[in-house]
């Protein structure tokens, strides 16, 4: 599926060339038609189905704060969450995210700040 998704990515890439002389980042809009193609992807595939909990017996135990910080990352909202992993796992910039989004810069500072405040008094909570 990813692979299908990849190549879709780059088609619909190809066939809007023309947008692509005008936008500030190449990069941030080729995440952008990533993402939508994704998302409509996931509107229209059935739930997925979860993996048996025994299936890692033989990994070794992975760090509880990084377990934590998962779990608090849960429970962030949405949109700070996407923000979040656009950041840290994709390392965009603001402004490509912002791009990537189709939202303000201050919206994405304010929902990066936001999610590492909620982040932080989570796993100080955790510490305690």
């Amino acid at each position: 599926m990813a692979q299908d998704l990849l190549q879709e990515t780059f088609i619909q890439a190809i066939r809007s060339k023309a947008k692509l002389a005008d936008v500030s980042s190449p990069r941030a809009w080729l995440f952008a038609v990533a993402r939508n193609i994704a998302m409509n992807t996931i509107r229209r595939s059935p739930p997925l189905v979860s993996l048996p909990a025994n299936l890692s017996q033989d990994c070794p135990q992975p760090d509880p704060r990084i377990e934590r910080m998962r779990q608090a990352i849960t429970k962030l909202p949405i949109a700070q969450q996407e923000t979040l992993e656009l950041r840290l796992t994709q390392e965009l910039s603001y402004q490509e995210i912002a791009t990537v989004l189709e939202i303000p810069l201050g919206t994405v500072r304010s929902r990066l700040h936001n999610a590492v405040g909620r982040l932080r008094q989570v796993m100080q909570k955790a510490g305690e």
